[in-house]
């Protein structure tokens, strides 16, 4: 029996009989997929043959008739048959009595609709693998007007494809864009992350938001401390629709209620809302406006015969013309009028100008002894004043 002063740790009633598990550690990886070999397939030969056929368009069958070799080379090592009907236009793969593992004929199916839907040989045969999967997205039936269809298609590629080469990178996925599909390959994780901004380009929400989302929880998974918090603080939150007007008008108030309580609170005025004064309220409604052939009735021309009412207008027409065609007339000839030229000086008059400098410079330098010679003429007359 356990001693009174230890303390029993309390157990959920639930995984109170949950033992530890040997094979449970951090060493080992849960979800690493090991290879499915020979020895692994423990019932022998399939007791019946499975097998997936597909169509492929008219344009794709010289390509498939010239690189049908290496498909058949690439699906012989997992003992895969595959046909090639050009007269029916269609590709079959089946299982045969050496094929072991179940899976591969799935693989093979996804292989043949890839190569159907555009996508290169070489390309193809890596969903052989055991960490590649495809998905093929069907966008033709989202968007009902063709031309905006094509408009969100090509955002999905982007400008020279920059858009299209960032979801690869971002998500490590191949993608192509080709018809109504978007055919992609890559781990399972992705495929949802690359399904997720097709669809969404499609209702217009541009791949840019969703780029920019996936960049930020790239930079969050590299540090540790974030690895058990919640991620939604960092992430973006882009508006999905637009608000109708009463809700501007109420979003606008807020804003200006919240910042005239910080205004008052430091002792200043409350701004004042810029509403439109209310006219004076009448019970009668305004004026009729005066209809087309009223305004031809004041003026005389409901009167006029139609000869002389078609030479009127022939004759406002005219006039509009000559108006339109004197204004062009004047425009095109400012293009011609010679900008004011100043002329240079002559010699002559350069140096008229430099003996004229001279002798204000001389002028000024005499000014002060003539200026003296007053004051001694006038000193000494006042001293022979005073003699007398």
């Amino acid at each position: 029996m356990a001693e009174q002063g230890e303390e029993v740790p309390l157990v959920n009633k639930n995984k109170r009989f949950r033992k530890d598990k040997p094979w449970d550690t951090d060493d080992i990886n849960q979800w690493k997929i090991e290879k499915f070999t020979e020895v692994d397939n423990k019932g022998g030969t399939f007791l019946d043959e499975s097998s997936f056929a597909t169509l492929f368009p008219k344009y794709r069958e010289k390509y498939l008739r010239e690189a049908w070799s290496a498909v058949t080379k690439a699906l012989d090592a997992h003992h895969i048959a595959c046909t090639l009907d050009l007269i029916h236009g269609s590709m079959s793969v089946r299982t045969t009595r050496k094929t072991y593992d179940p899976y591969i004929i799935l693989k093979a199916r996804d292989m043949i609709k890839l190569l159907a839907r555009g996508v290169a040989v070489g390309q193809a045969i890596k969903v052989l693998d055991d960490d590649v999967a495809c998905d093929i997205i069907k966008i033709g039936n989202i968007v009902r007007n063709k031309d905006r269809f094509v408009k969100r298609r090509q955002r999905i590629i982007g400008p020279n494809g920059s858009t299209l080469k960032a979801i690869e990178l971002l998500t490590q996925c191949y993608v192509l864009v080709q018809g109504n599909t978007v055919s992609v390959m890559g781990p399972y994780k992705s495929l949802k992350e690359v399904r997720r901004i097709v669809l969404d380009c499609m209702k217009n929400i541009h791949p840019i938001y969703r780029i920019k989302e996936l960049m930020i929880k790239r930079e969050l998974s590299k540090d540790p401390k974030l690895a058990n918090e919640s991620w939604d603080r960092f992430l973006p939150k882009f508006r999905r629709k637009h608000l109708t007007t009463s809700e501007k008008t109420s979003r606008k108030n807020e804003r200006l209620e919240a910042k005239n309580a910080e205004r008052t609170a430091a002792g200043l005025e409350p701004i004042k809302s810029a509403k439109p004064e209310k006219k004076p309220y009448t019970p009668f409604p305004p004026a009729q406006l005066p209809r087309k052939i009223d305004l031809q009735l004041e003026s005389g021309e409901y009167f006029l015969k139609p000869t002389e009412k078609k030479r009127r207008e022939e004759h406002e027409r005219k006039r509009k013309q000559a108006e339109a065609t004197a204004k062009r007339r004047a425009e095109r000839a400012e293009t011609f009028v010679a900008p004011v030229e100043t002329a240079a000086p002559t010699v002559e008059e350069k140096q008229k100008r430099k003996r004229r400098e001279m002798d204000t410079e001389l002028d000024r330098d005499e000014l002060p002894k003539d200026e003296g010679k007053r004051k001694k003429k006038k000193k000494r007359v006042e001293q022979g004043d005073d003699a007398s």
